[in-house]
Parts: C-alpha cells; structure tokens; sequence
C-alpha cells in the first residue's frame, strides 16, 4: 500500500491519518514541515490552516512525492513550487479525528483534484469522488458550507426561538430529519412546505410579530430563499396544494 505522511495532528490530519491507517496505508503524522518532509513517501498532506499551506509548501524540497492539501475553497496553485500536487477535501463534518476517521470509511464524498493519487485514496477508503476545477472551488466550498455551518447555525436559531416556548430541540431535529429525507426523496422544491410554500402572508406576518427583533433578518432571508425556490417550482399560491407543515 503506499506510504503517506501528514503535516498536521488536527481534526482533519488526525481523521485522514485514522482512515488511511485503518484500511492498510501506511501513515506517518508529523506536527510540522521540513525540507524533507517529502522524502521517502508517495504522498504529503498539508492539513495545516488553509492559510498556511502556502507558506508550508514552499518549506518542503520538491521531489517524486505528490504533495496535496485538503482545503475545500484553494486551487493546486497554493502547493507550488511542486510539480505533483492534488487536493483531497472530504465533504463531511469532522468534529473530532476519531469520529472523522468513522466518517471518512463510510462512504463519503471527496472533492478531488490533481494526480491520480487523490482519486486512490478516496478509492481505497470506499468513498465516492467528484473532480472540481480551481475556478470552481470557492463555489463548491461556499455550497459544503451552506449545507454544513449555515444548518448548524439555522438549528440554533431553532433553539433560541424554541426555549422560550417550552419545547425542547429535540423536537425540531426530528422535524429537520424528516425534511432531509423528504428532500433527498424528492428534491429540494417538491420537498418545500409550510406558508412561504404556499404564499401564507398572514401566517409569515404572525412569526415576525412573534420574533424577537433580532431573530427577524435571518427569519426574512430564509423566507425569501423559500419563495424563490417556491416560484421556480411553479406552486400554487394561498389556495393551492400544501402539503405539509402548516
């Protein structure tokens, strides 16, 4: 199996280095870059800071090695002056490296660019790979934020509008999985219920009275996002088919 070294004992080094050493790679996890740190292996991963891994590159002496990092946002153009160079970012939440090292073996999904050796690791981890060029990867990364940091954010909303009420968040996160699931069954606009779906003024109007001042600018964000996504599905207006939520 090849041999690979990791600069950085964080979550995202940390959970790499468990799953490529769980599936018979032979992993070396440094805390920090050398001149050599290229030597003697057929991969170095720079899971250091985003802004950093230029600057850590550049420490390393260019030799056979593939030298990768695992930004989601960067291009390959950070990596030089390496001639070999890939990017291997796993599109899963990584809270801590073992729980990241769970998730990284259970089939997930890596944006990958580079030498072949990027779509191997992700091979060999049993995940499933998608090439995304460098002018793309700022939008790929924005997206992987939306679904990931914005939801934890919007569930926290969801508490702080729910505790006054009485009801816990568990209550709501079941909820939030039965829409997941409604979205991954039929698409985000079949999926969409509840009274921006439907053109409900008089129910969105009765929320913003009920909100708290400053809950009010994400409430009304969101609220333009459902209409949006409810007028490009062709739904009726107050009348018309809901379908869920109230």
């Amino acid at each position: 199996m090849p041999a690979v070294r990791i600069v950085g004992r964080g979550r995202a080094g940390g959970a790499l280095a468990g799953a490529l050493g769980a599936v018979g790679w032979d992993v070396e996890v440094v805390p920090g870059s050398s001149a050599v740190a290229a030597d003697g292996v057929d991969l170095l991963v720079l899971a250091v800071p985003d802004g950093a891994i230029a600057e850590v590159a550049t420490r390393v002496r260019p030799g056979p090695a593939v030298v990768a990092h695992l930004a989601g946002s960067l291009g390959l153009d950070v990596l030089a002056p390496h001639q070999r160079r890939a990017s291997v970012h796993p599109l899963v939440a990584l809270p801590t490296a073992a729980v990241g090292a769970e998730r990284l073996r259970a089939g997930a999904w890596f944006a990958v660019a580079g030498e072949p050796i990027a779509a191997e690791v992700v091979a060999d981890l049993g995940g499933r790979a998608v090439e995304v060029p460098d002018d793309q990867r700022a939008a790929y990364h924005a997206a992987a934020s939306i679904a990931s940091n914005h939801l934890v954010a919007l569930l926290g909303q969801v508490e702080r509008v729910a505790a006054p009420v009485g009801v816990p968040l568990e209550a709501y996160l079941d909820l939030a999985r039965a829409t997941l699931d409604n979205v991954a069954a039929l698409g985000p606009a079949a999926a969409l219920t509840g009274p921006a779906a439907r053109g409900d003024t008089a129910t969105l109007d009765r929320h913003r009275a009920a909100l708290d001042p400053s809950e009010r600018p994400a409430y009304d964000a969101l609220v333009a996002q459902a209409e949006r996504l409810a007028g490009r599905a062709g739904r009726d207006g107050p009348d018309g088919p809901d379908g869920g939520l109230a």
